[in-house]
């Protein structure tokens, strides 16, 4: 099988339907965005190594989730992301919340490697997330859709915050006279 089909050389991809749309299509855009930030997490996952051996395997599940996001997203009656899944996203972020130290203003993102790398993929989640909406405008997403994105982000900041701890780094206000 060959890598490369030719078939978005003049600015055009297929859809999972089968019908051809500009590259800059709303779906295309959030599928892409998703796409990067499934392979950022991967950035992420390769960077934890073992010291945090078990967040490997919660990364691994969300990236999994936002396979079926996908395609939610790019095939008709395809319904399998549920309110369930923001539900877990949920209560991990209560879960890490009560192991960091209460915030008192904004940080600067930042910390270990993967701390750091961790509050860029929550960038990329809010970019996908923002994509999601402007999809949503032109074609209706189920609600799980939305919601789970949104907390995506929730549950990147703290979990960053979580590996920083962990990783015995300081956070740095984001005011020098804090």
């Amino acid at each position: 099988m060959k890598i490369y089909t030719r078939v978005g050389d003049q600015g055009l991809t297929k859809q999972v339907s089968g019908r051809m749309v500009p590259k800059t299509d709303a779906q295309i855009v959030m599928l892409g965005d998703i796409d990067e930030l499934q392979s950022y997490l991967g950035v992420v996952i390769a960077s934890l190594g073992n010291a945090h051996i078990t967040l490997v395997a919660e990364l691994m599940t969300i990236q999994r989730r936002l396979y079926t996001l996908e395609a939610d997203v790019s095939i008709q009656r395809h319904a399998k992301m549920t309110a369930a899944d923001t539900t877990n996203l949920e209560e991990r972020i209560d879960w890490y919340v009560d192991r960091v130290p209460e915030l008192k203003g904004f940080i600067l993102p930042g910390g270990s490697q993967a701390g750091a790398q961790l509050q860029v993929a929550r960038t990329v989640a809010r970019r996908a997330e923002r994509s999601a909406v402007a999809l949503h405008r032109q074609q209706p997403l189920a609600a799980p859709i939305l919601t789970y994105l949104n907390r995506l982000s929730d549950y990147l900041f703290v979990l960053a915050r979580y590996v920083n701890v962990r990783d015995g780094y300081q956070e740095q206000p984001s005011k020098l006279d804090e």
